[in-house]
């Protein structure tokens, strides 16, 4: 396949936001990143390998559901999850890293019933700079997305989510992001830019949580992890390259 037709790569796209210096996107990532170079098999997150090796795939489906009660409806965060970050030459994507399970055992916790937040009316239409102004927990936006995606495929293209084409999702996916769906108590914008946070969160956050397996994602961008210290090498004045550590196996 021609660089035309691939499109942009997630390491030309690593390169032009900042996130190989440790950024966080600030754009939308529907404008090149997402779509290309998604392995599409297995829609169940860990039912395929896709960072290239045993220890991930075993890692994967180790892993079980807190939140998510029905697979349909964790098939389709996993597709969509997969091609916002997907899998390509640099290493696995969203699915190869555990995001969808991330993102399940995150929405089973305080972050998807939004315990620490104030959750009282009037509901009003929050502007860009407002944080978090739905009468929705997360854990229900999530699931009232997910259900709104699956509606778009049967809409557009009478197929369920997870059997669409990568471009097909793509299209729904940037409807999304384009404030093109109607939804209920949020608006497709805001619930976008949440499944993108959740999704970028999951694969760069420590192991411990369930997401980022075999730290593959911080091998890629070679960040260290949490070292313990750095005192050794402080005064070096070479780049030093450290194998990663997660919070799981720090020695004490």
């Amino acid at each position: 396949m021609s660089d035309e037709k691939k499109g942009l790569s997630r390491r030309d796209f690593l390169k032009t936001t900042g996130i190989a210096t440790g950024a966080l996107v600030g754009g939308g990532l529907i404008g090149g990143l997402v779509g290309y170079n998604v392995n599409k098999e297995g829609q169940v997150a860990g039912t395929k390998g896709t960072g290239g090796g045993n220890e991930q795939h075993d890692a994967a489906i180790n892993r079980g559901l807190m939140f998510f009660q029905k697979m349909e409806d964790f098939n389709v965060l996993s597709q969509a999850v997969e091609r916002i970050f997907p899998e390509d030459d640099l290493g696995p994507g969203a699915i190869g890293l555990g995001v969808p399970f991330f993102i399940d055992n995150q929405l089973a916790g305080n972050y998807g019933s939004n315990v620490k937040e104030y959750m009282q009316g009037p509901f009003f239409a929050g502007e860009s700079t407002q944080g978090y102004q739905s009468r929705l927990t997360r854990a229900e936006m999530f699931m009232h997305g997910i259900h709104k995606m699956n509606e778009e495929a049967q809409r557009r293209f009478d197929k369920n989510f997870v059997d669409l084409e990568g471009e097909q999702m793509d299209e729904i996916l940037t409807a999304f992001q384009k404030n093109e769906v109607e939804m209920k108590g949020a608006s497709s914008e805001f619930f976008f830019k949440l499944l993108r946070q959740a999704t970028l969160e999951g694969a760069y956050a420590d192991p411990i949580y369930n997401g980022n397996i075999n730290m593959d994602a911080w091998r890629m961008k070679e960040f260290p992890g949490n070292q313990m210290t750095y005192l050794a090498q402080i005064e070096n004045e070479e780049f030093m390259k450290y194998d990663p550590v997660s919070l799981s196996n720090m020695e004490h």
